[in-house]
């Protein structure tokens, strides 16, 4: 049973299957050597599975941070974020931190996050001077912070799983998503410096400031407005999400 086990993973693997796909195969090819498994609980075990109301946020929270970035949402918090903290040096790393940090209140993925910022701010980095490698380095490193600072869809699973509550994971996810952002911020200065890498020289007025964060308020209050519902108990999770 092992050996059919492993020869079928592998293989699958050898054929460039997807992994999920790979894992599906590998259970089934296990389920028909199995004697005596009656077959029709493999459907209704699935079923079961996918049956639960917190679950149904994991899909709402990707639709959302999908839907507001074909919006251009992301244009707008890397604009925002440029006014924060462009001007220090090594602005458009400190951009790409601050931009996945904000983006994490919305979409709750590592993988949304680097994707949506990683296609902007990669090859504008590289314009700017910074090595291609640098700057996709710090776009995987901050994209680390999407599952952190809620929501986030990790937490939403583990929260089922393991019958926790949404509301406290995501509470204890802010600081620590804030602290490795500061974190990051920081290597990226005294990397910054070290490389003469520059500043986003961009004139910075009153007017523009407003402009922006007018432009860019509605990403902002996203997470305060899906924590500030949850832990106060006018919705849930799920219908925070959609």
């Amino acid at each position: 049973m092992n050996v059919l086990i492993a020869v079928s993973f592998f293989v699958a693997l050898a054929l460039g299957i997807p992994i999920a796909f790979v894992m599906g195969i590998t259970a089934l090819a296990a389920l028909f050597a199995l004697p005596g498994v009656p077959l029709h609980l493999i459907p209704q075990r699935l079923f079961t599975g996918m049956d639960s109301f917190p679950i149904m946020a994991v899909p709402f929270f990707i639709l959302g941070g999908d839907l507001m970035n074909a919006a251009k949402i992301t244009d707008r918090i890397i604009d925002f974020s440029k006014l924060l903290v462009g001007r220090i040096r090594g602005g458009l790393g400190h951009v790409n931190i601050v931009g996945s940090m904000f983006f994490a209140g919305i979409s709750g993925s590592a993988v949304a996050d680097a994707s949506c910022l990683g296609s902007i701010l990669i090859p504008a980095m590289e314009k700017d001077g910074y090595e291609v490698h640098y700057a996709s380095a710090i776009t995987a490193s901050a994209a680390v912070i999407g599952p952190i600072i809620p929501p986030s869809i990790p937490m939403v699973v583990l929260a089922l799983v393991a019958n926790l509550s949404v509301g406290a994971l995501f509470l204890g996810g802010v600081l620590p998503g804030v602290f490795i952002g500061l974190g990051l911020m920081a290597v990226n200065y005294v990397i910054s410096r070290r490389r003469r890498y520059a500043r986003v020289e961009e004139p910075l007025s009153l007017k523009k400031l407003i402009h922006t964060l007018f432009g860019a308020i509605i990403p902002l209050l996203m997470p305060l407005i899906i924590m500030g519902g949850i832990l106060s108990g006018v919705f849930t999770p799920t219908e925070a999400a959609s």
